[in-house]
């Protein structure tokens, strides 16, 4: 069968899965309070993964990221990743993490066969780091990230929100950063959800401004690559890494739209604001590839041409940490 499609020509070739709404952060912008509880007893298993990933491989997925929560808290995350990769359709596995252990854990995931990490880190200041995650763990994610360049894995990522309140350091100390590294440095503009519209208000600040910045110091667009997300990745011949940009907010973003996203209980959002989450269960609990290959052909029909953020409205999304953004 053709590779998913949607109504407005797009290929849906990149899968975001969460494995996990669990976090063992205190985001200021996600979850101030932590999160409430236990891991929910429903997370898809690992046949129930297995399906999945075959399933999509089948229909034209080529990218799955795995992501949370925080993907490491799953104890077999190193097999959701060998069942990822285990897909011969499937040429990219990648993983998104605050980093927590990782040092401890990247061999085991390397291993299995991941070979894209995003890591977040919002400041590489400690104390505003200890700020806005409630974590003393900057040095230490930051002394994982060298250890595992040193290793000789080069196709890291970082992910750096943008808030108003520490943009006076945020742009310096990221340049710093990518000048000697060789990873790419993402600022993700924050997105509005049920949960943060007081803190949206405050903080909220548009990537424009830098972008155009950076353009005038003579950073170059490069070209995106095949299955990649959205960000926008400039080059420079004085740095080693990149900066990139996430800006939902601007235009024309959901244009080259390529994502499907899964949360961690079995169901698809076709947009990450979207009103509607599809539950997949049914096909994947009991085995039914071709019941659930055919389900997602018809869902394309559904798929939104955009999101409707500059309207307010952000659908079933109460915080990032129940689909991984």
């Amino acid at each position: 069968m053709s590779a998913l499609t949607d109504s407005f020509n797009r290929r849906l070739t990149y899968l975001r899965l969460s494995v996990t709404d669990l976090c063992n952060y205190r985001c200021t912008y996600c979850l101030p309070d932590g999160y409430i509880g236990k891991a929910k007893p429903d997370e898809l298993t690992l046949p129930e993964i297995e399906t999945l990933a075959q399933t999509f491989a089948r229909s034209g997925t080529r990218k799955i990221r795995l992501t949370g929560g925080e993907p490491t808290l799953r104890r077999d995350l190193a097999d959701i990743i060998a069942i990822c990769r285990a897909q011969p359709q499937i040429e990219s596995v990648a993983l998104t993490t605050n980093a927590f252990k990782l040092a401890k854990l990247f061999p085991l995931y390397r291993a299995a066969g991941i070979d894209k990490l995003n890591i977040s880190i919002d400041s590489f200041d400690p104390e505003v780091f200890y700020q806005i995650t409630g974590k003393r763990e900057c040095n230490n994610i930051v002394r994982a990230l060298d250890g595992i360049l040193e290793q000789g894995f080069y196709d890291i990522k970082v992910n750096t929100l943008l808030l108003r309140r520490y943009m006076s350091r945020t742009l310096a100390d990221a340049l710093d950063f990518v000048r000697h590294r060789p990873v790419t440095l993402r600022f993700i503009e924050l997105m509005q959800t049920r949960d943060n519209t007081a803190f949206f208000g405050k903080q909220h600040f548009s990537a424009a401004t830098i972008e155009a910045g950076l353009q005038a110091e003579g950073w170059q667009l490069i070209p995106r690559s095949a299955h990649a997300g959205p960000a926008r990745e400039y080059r420079h011949r004085d740095f080693a890494g990149g900066i990139g940009f996430i800006a939902p907010y601007s235009k024309d973003f959901c244009q080259s739209c390529n994502r499907l996203r899964v949360t961690a209980q079995g169901k698809m959002h076709l947009c990450l604001f979207g009103g509607i989450a599809y539950d997949l269960r049914p096909w994947l609990s009991s085995g039914d590839q071709a019941g659930l290959q055919q389900h997602l052909y018809e869902l394309m029909a559904e798929k939104p041409e955009h999101h409707f953020l500059h309207d307010r409205k952000f659908g079933l999304i109460r915080d990032l940490s129940m689909i991984g953004g």
